[in-house]
């Protein structure tokens, strides 16, 4: 079975009254839209890379692994904000599985989504 489509299976079961609709599975990505108006794409490629990507409105953020960052505490995963900064990931984890770290996620974005980020800019 595919990672995605493990991914959409726990999606589907732990978050279903908060989607807008089936989680939509791309050829290297899943779409999850949630009620409250956030756009998610999961791309994973293995277990430890990953990029998380939403959309809000007309803001975007993301959390990804790209080891680009090194000077950050969660290197080699960090948190792209709204307003285009780079920070420390406060939600995932490359060691977490990747259910866990996207229910992680989008438990947060359903409490905020741009976990913080609105107001700052």
């Amino acid at each position: 079975m595919s990672l995605h489509f493990e991914l959409a299976t726990a999606v589907d079961a732990a978050f279903a009254d908060h989607l807008d609709g089936p989680v939509e599975q791309k050829q290297d990505a899943l779409i999850i839209r949630l009620k409250n108006g956030v756009a998610l794409t999961v791309r994973y490629a293995a277990e430890d890379a990953y990029s998380l990507r939403w959309t809000y409105g007309t803001s975007e953020a993301a959390i990804d692994t790209a080891p680009l960052h090194s000077g950050l505490a969660t290197f080699p995963n960090h948190f792209h904000d709204a307003a285009g900064r780079v920070a420390a990931d406060p939600l995932t984890r490359p060691d977490a599985t990747p259910a866990d770290n996207l229910q992680r996620l989008i438990g947060a974005l359903l409490d905020d989504p741009t976990l913080g980020a609105a107001d700052i800019g």
